[in-house]
């Protein structure tokens, strides 16, 4: 059985997002690993200025909130097994992703999808498709079924 000894979980607002945080929490545990909770600000969409009006950008301490309410949520007692660590980088997502996951040297990156696909998928792109393609670690990408009602 494989055991994690450092995780990573990009996060942004959306709830595809915070499902794939609750797993990546949930194998921090299970395996006593670290966890990296990283948003990248994407600097092609958004100037410096400008970035803290997207709904899916978070800034700094937004990131210490997320992990402090990450902390907060943890089963009792076992908020001194998961150590975590918080990082906000500005670049192209899918490329800082990688590039963290292989300068941390993670053993998985655990990632939400939109599922996007078709015409969507081509104009929108899915950060989740490129860093399964580009990362030199497994990746475990989460999605909401459409069909859940998740508020």
């Amino acid at each position: 059985m494989i055991k994690f000894k450092k995780i990573l979980c990009p996060v942004d607002h959306s709830e595809c997002s915070y499902l794939a945080l609750k797993y990546a929490a949930s194998l921090a545990l299970k395996d006593e690993a670290k966890l990296y909770i990283m948003h990248v600000i994407d600097t092609r969409a958004y100037d410096t200025e400008i970035y803290k009006f997207s709904p899916y950008n978070l800034d700094e301490a937004t990131m210490s909130k997320i992990h402090a309410d990450l902390l907060k949520s943890a089963p009792e007692g076992t908020t001194d097994l998961l150590e975590v660590e918080t990082i906000v980088e500005k670049g192209i997502p899918f490329n800082e992703i990688v590039n963290a996951g292989e300068k941390l040297g993670v053993d998985i990156i655990v990632i939400g999808t939109h599922g996007r696909s078709g015409l969507a998928q081509v104009m929108m792109g899915s950060v989740a498709e490129k860093v399964v393609r580009k990362a030199s670690c497994p990746v475990l990408t989460v999605r909401i079924p459409p069909s859940a009602n998740i508020v």
